[in-house]
């Protein structure tokens, strides 16, 4: 038996589609069959066992069976911990002892209709030529056969007891948007056990999400929250996306707490018990941050954006903290390395207990840069890594001052800006940041013509 994917489902770090277009069961099954025999093999032929996850999507239960099936039939047994976030199920396969793998189903931030898959192979990162290994095997049928089991496990008590293990932070009075995603009944187990007072918004699970769309990275979706935090005068809220990986946060005054931002509020108790650590943040972070971690004695290490790259490079470096703009935070520090936006919660209220600040305050002490927001734009596929080979060999050519870690950062005596292939979708991103409007200007006249050299212009900015 045979089967093929649709060849926009495999992505750089994950499997995604549209349900019963680019996605359906067959695929589902036919990922269990690959990463169960991979397991088998890494284990020489016995077999293995995968914990499997799936989040609030109407979707995703359907998925799990035909995953399970896919395990099962190339000998592997599978437990599953049941609906709730990703990291709840990278904290199985990260404390679970007997387990070689696991395979998260979900959409993440993608609109309703989407569904995807996220791996962990024997406590790595599981994503680039492994998800094309997988392509390969489908194709071929290059499956192993055998018999596996099944059974279902609630770790939730379990993982909330181990997001609070080290908690020593004061009790503070914190709003909590689930936005209906993953994440929500997790949340409310989470802050009965909290000091202070907590606000949970949209804890229910709902697939359709009929409040906001659960991507924090997007302003308008903090609207309930800011509002939460003004009629309770909160000293901050917190938000998730659809699966709980990604935290988005408002201080006091409802000013957005950019994922940035919240590294370097993150870095600085870290760096007081871990001095000279590297810390790690994407190519996108804003120049303050990379500033701020030298400034506390770090050493700040700009990377290439994606949740599976950065945990890599994490490993290599033996840093203790790490993270994205996209909310994307990595706390190998008195935890196990993977993006977990709950625990990122719990680490904010402990970080502003131990520097002895008020989130606000810590917000109103950060430098005001003046920045675009990250803006995508389509296009073709087939061009868009062209278009950045052509960007940096122009660049090149021009004697510019060019980080090239991921796509091309260029820095300017106005400040810098960064134009990138995305990983995931048929787009481009481009960030600027400028010490004064008029600079911020100048650097976006400079992208718009870099994109029109590549007989491309910015045109409509496109969501994620």
């Amino acid at each position: 038996m045979t089967h093929d994917f649709h060849p926009t489902s495999l992505r750089e770090y994950d499997i995604r589609g549209i349900i019963g277009e680019t996605l359906d069961v067959e695929d589902a099954r036919a990922i269990g069959r690959g990463f169960g025999t991979l397991i088998s093999r890494a284990r020489d032929g016995k077999g293995g066992k995968v914990a499997v996850g799936y989040d609030g999507r109407i979707s995703s239960p359907i998925l799990q069976d035909a995953l399970v099936e896919g395990l099962n039939a190339s000998g592997v047994d599978a437990v599953s911990v049941g609906m709730g976030p990703t990291p709840m199920l990278y904290y199985a396969e990260a404390a679970m002892d007997d387990v070689d793998g696991g395979i998260m189903i979900t959409g993440s931030h993608n609109p309703a209709n989407y569904n995807g898959f996220k791996m962990v192979f024997q406590g790595r990162p599981f994503f680039g030529a492994d998800i094309l290994d997988l392509g390969k095997m489908a194709r071929e049928g290059d499956w192993d056969d055998g018999v596996g089991g099944f059974e279902t496990v609630d770790i939730t008590d379990q993982y909330v007891n181990r997001l609070l293990q080290d908690f020593d932070g004061a009790a503070m009075r914190v709003g909590w948007d689930c936005g209906n995603g993953a994440a929500g009944p997790v949340v409310e187990r989470l802050v009965a056990q909290l000091p202070g007072e907590h606000f949970t918004l949209f804890t229910d699970i709902d697939g359709n999400f009929p409040n906001h769309h659960p991507d924090p990275t997007e302003e308008k979706n903090l609207a309930d929250l800011k509002k939460l935090v003004a009629d309770k005068s909160l000293d901050f809220g917190v938000a998730f996306d659809g699966d709980g990986d990604r935290i988005g946060a408002v201080d006091g005054e409802g000013r957005v707490i950019w994922g940035d931002q919240l590294l370097s509020i993150f870095a600085e108790p870290v760096l007081k018990e871990l001095p000279g650590s590297t810390i790690i943040a994407d190519v996108k972070a804003s120049q303050a941050l990379y500033d701020r971690i030298a400034e506390l004695g770090g050493e700040p290490l700009m990377w290439k954006t994606g949740h599976s790259l950065i945990k890599s490079k994490m490993k290599e470096t033996g840093s203790p903290l790490a993270g994205e703009m996209s909310g994307h935070v990595f706390f190998k520090h008195q935890y196990y390395g993977f993006d977990d936006a709950l625990y990122a919660a719990v680490r904010l209220i402990r970080a502003a207990s131990m520097l002895g600040k008020s989130v606000t305050q810590m917000r109103s002490d950060m430098p005001d840069m003046i920045n675009t927001p990250e803006m995508r734009f389509q296009v073709d596929e087939s061009r868009k890594f062209a278009v950045i080979d052509e960007v940096l060999e122009r660049l090149a050519a021009d004697g510019a001052n060019v980080n090239n870690t991921d796509g091309a950062r260029v820095n300017t005596d106005d400040g810098w800006w960064l134009l990138r292939a995305s990983n995931t979708q048929d787009v481009l991103v481009a960030r600027a940041e400028a010490k004064s409007e008029s600079g911020l200007e100048r650097l976006m006249v400079q992208i718009d013509d870099q994109l029109a050299k590549s007989g491309l212009t910015r045109g409509e900015n496109v969501g994620h």
